[in-house]
């Protein structure tokens, strides 16, 4: 192993979280963003529908947090949400100055409407190019800066002090010649993404395995909302044609949800229609799949002009020709997918974890912002508004004391217990298992046969050496932090739905936060900050 590297900033991840943070970083010390892909193997590539903001002269911050609330089903925390939407604005600003160009019309920014939003506030790029708008434009100036990027490593480890209890630097393993290195670092920042590859079915690359949240768990930190895993309702559902997202706006352009025979079902079930929250949009999808023994509905946008339709999807438009589709005359077949993981590493309002040293920014790190289900197009936002305070925070600025959030429940995450007979590990087996068990609907007994298999598997990769088998204790740690979330959760919430508990309890209420030695039982933060045990953890 060579000898540590030093820097003021490691930054592990390359997609808007890492390379934002990153550039704001630049200009205090010397930054290295580490990816284990190339620079653009990202979910932020993937970002179709936009980024919200509420700048529109008909739209108010005020506005843009009450919708984040609503859709957030009652488990957002109100400050954090408060700072997202209030920062927006300003987050617009930075981006264009760093020269992200936005759609306009007649002169003025273009903006869209979206699922659950009251007003058109989602801001876009090239359409329906967004992410890939925002990332390109991100990559390039990283290379073109000061900033050090390794492509093709794999962070496999968080050093702590074990005396001072501070994160220090990275282990990486890199993927190209096999060799371990070590990178040290004043801040330590976990940009990783989400974890969209652990279900069969999802709109995220190839590099989504939630690498970050494993990490950060291993080293100390907690865990928190890791049962609730939006799935998006409209992706291509096509023989031979991987799941591609089929963004929202094409709804809030007037797209109507059909089922095979034709006959349009949203309006009947809920007062927003085919814009209703995702998680009710996503269960009507599955039920009416279901009612009409089909593998998909459609996505029918044959009524709206097709000048329109090609000017304002040219991703979408291009990629079903592909495989034979022409979307201005046929409907689109589409099924939910995997595509959001709104729990994560627990931070607070300035990005800092549990551990001192360690922040988390993005998809990975569970804000508050987004409670159980997250509202459209808030995802690119809240990497911006965070990045920044994140970078903030290492200057010195902010306080760490917050006012009291959400009542929380804080658990160990159980040991994992030995399984009489189990099939060999794999990605494959990992993905068809929480598919199957711990997907959109669930229930005691699918989610107790997950988390026997699960352990199993712990188990049997307790000492992974290559690249395959790390990464893939990594996705199997997160399978069962998931589980055992939706366990505990003994009712219905935003994205998590539990059939055998198909209600909201108010008594759940609260976040569920997962450490890796916390205080045995089920101790709760009272909604005055204390906790019913001094060991407890105590955050936001």
């Amino acid at each position: 192993m060579s000898t540590p590297q030093r820097y003021d900033y490691v930054i592990v991840g390359s997609g808007i979280a890492g390379l934002y943070t990153a550039l704001l970083a630049r200009e205090h010390g010397h930054v290295l963003v580490l990816t284990k892909g190339g620079i653009q193997d990202c979910n932020t590539r993937y970002a179709q529908g936009g980024i919200a903001a509420a700048v529109g002269d008909e739209d108010s911050p005020e506005l843009h947090m009450e919708d984040t609330l609503t859709a957030g089903a009652g488990l957002c925390d109100r400050e954090a949400v408060r700072i997202l939407t209030s920062e927006a604005p300003r987050a617009i600003a930075d981006l264009v100055r760093l020269g992200v160009e936005f759609d306009t019309s007649q002169g003025k920014v273009a903006l869209a409407r979206e699922g659950a939003h009251s007003a058109a506030r989602v801001l876009h790029a090239g359409g329906d190019a967004t992410g890939a708008h925002i990332e390109l434009t991100l990559a390039s100036l990283a290379r073109m800066s000061r900033i050090r990027v390794l492509e093709q490593v794999l962070a496999t480890e968080v050093l702590v002090d074990p005396e001072e209890g501070r994160a220090y630097g990275i282990r990486v393993l890199d993927l190209g010649s096999g060799q371990e290195e070590t990178f040290q670092g004043r801040h330590i920042v976990l940009a990783t993404g989400g974890g969209g590859r652990l279900f069969r079915f999802t709109t995220n690359p190839e590099v989504a395995t939630a690498d970050g949240v494993a990490l950060a768990f291993r080293a100390g930190t907690a865990v928190r909302d890791m049962e609730f895993f939006q799935f998006h309702p409209t992706a291509l559902r096509m023989p031979g044609a991987p799941p591609f997202l089929i963004s929202e706006a094409v709804r809030g352009e007037g797209g109507v949800l059909r089922n095979i025979q034709g006959r349009p079902f949203m309006q009947e079930l809920h007062p927003q229609g085919d814009l209703a929250p995702r998680d009710v949009v996503s269960r009507a999808i599955v039920a009416e799949m279901r009612r009409t023994g089909s593998d998909h509905v459609l996505l029918d946008v044959t009524h709206l002009p097709p000048s329109t339709v090609t000017a304002r999807f040219p991703t979408i438009t291009s990629t079903c020709l592909q495989y034979g589709l022409d979307i201005t005359r046929q409907a689109i077949p589409i099924a939910p997918a995997a595509h959001y993981m709104m729990g994560g590493v627990q931070t607070n309002s300035w990005a800092e974890t549990s551990v001192p040293g360690l922040y988390a920014c993005g998809e990975v790190a569970s804000t508050g912002v987004h409670g159980a289900n997250r509202l459209a197009s808030n995802s690119l936002l809240e990497t911006v508004v965070f990045g920044r305070r994140l970078v903030r925070r290492t200057l010195g600025d902010g306080d760490s004391s917050e006012p009291p959030g959400m009542p929380e429940l804080h658990v160990p995450l159980a040991s994992p217990s030995p399984a009489a007979q189990a099939p060999p590990p794999s990605v494959a087996a990992l993905q068809d298992l929480l598919w199957a068990k711990a997907g959109m609907v669930r229930d005691e007994t699918s989610l107790s046969e997950a988390s026997g298999l699960l352990d199993a598997w712990a188990l049997a990769l307790e000492a992974p050496l290559d690249q395959a088998s790390r990464q893939l204790a990594g996705m199997v740690l997160l399978g069962r932090l998931m589980v055992q979330a939706a366990l505990l959760r003994r009712e219905s919430r935003g994205a998590h739905y539990r059939s055998d508990y198909p209600e909201p309890r108010e008594e759940w209420r609260k976040h569920i936060v997962l450490s890796l030695d916390g205080p045995q039982g089920h101790d709760e933060r009272r909604s005055d900050g204390a906790t019913t045990r001094p060991e407890a953890t105590a955050r936001r």
